[in-house]
């Protein structure tokens, strides 16, 4: 009897690795096909530039057109640009981290934080495809291209020009700070707050170098609190799964 229960402990075990190997794999497929469609949504310039010049008047209207003041002050402290960089490239670590960490220590809120990711990229490909826009470091008059001047990837590159609206960079911070606020308030509230500094932080970074309007910023916003609902709906109808 011993023996046999060792052996079903050791076929679950084989089989929650498994499966979280399929999970990842998943994920990862699916990550890979929604940056092929990014890649590939848009390729009118002049509609983006006459996009990103609505937002423009917008913000001036509403006093919120701040992203050439920002970019200057960024510029103004070089100390500071090559950690701004660093930050607006390696955002995907931090997602990567907080998939992993939920997959393995919260499983109840790795499935619902899951689901708000699939949603997510579901949810702004048809903004993009419909809405296409040009970030402020190519349609605003002044504006360093800070990123493409200190990339750590590729110096030099030209970037996506027409996915400006929302900030998928802040979506993603948010989309971060959601699930790691959810797995920690339960057990430790304290801390459950610190997570959403780390969408100020990158909020602050995608209009220093001249990539987002604040508008984006909103956009991105109602874009996870979107596919929060969504997600939430889903719990409901597959609560195990």
């Amino acid at each position: 009897m011993p023996g046999q229960v060792r052996y079903r402990g050791a076929v679950d075990r084989d089989r929650r690795r498994l499966g979280a190997l399929f999970e990842v794999a998943g994920l990862l497929l699916w990550l890979v096909v929604f940056t092929r469609l990014h890649d590939a949504m848009g390729k009118d310039v002049a509609a983006a530039t006459a996009d990103a010049r609505a937002v423009q008047a917008a913000e001036r209207a509403l006093h919120l057109d701040v992203e050439l003041a920002a970019n200057r002050w960024l510029t103004d402290h070089p100390a500071l640009v090559d950690p701004a960089v660093y930050l607006y490239r390696l955002y995907y670590v931090a997602v990567a981290g907080v998939l992993l960490w939920l997959l393995v220590r919260h499983a109840e809120v790795y499935r619902h934080a899951r689901r708000a990711l699939v949603a997510m990229t579901v949810l702004i490909l048809p903004v993009y495809f419909a809405a296409p826009m040009s970030p402020p470091r190519f349609a605003l008059p002044g504006v360093v291209d800070v990123v493409a001047v200190h990339d750590i990837v590729e110096r030099g590159t030209g970037g996506n020009q027409y996915s400006a609206m929302p900030s998928l960079h802040v979506g993603w911070a948010l989309w971060c700070a959601y699930a790691a606020w959810r797995a920690l308030r339960p057990a430790r509230p304290r801390l459950a707050p610190l997570p959403w500094l780390f969408p100020a932080l990158m909020a602050a970074d995608v209009l220093g170098t001249g990539n987002h309007y604040v508008l984006d910023i909103a956009g991105s916003v109602a874009l996870v609190a979107a596919a929060v609902g969504v997600a939430t709906l889903w719990d409901r109808a597959r609560p195990g799964g």
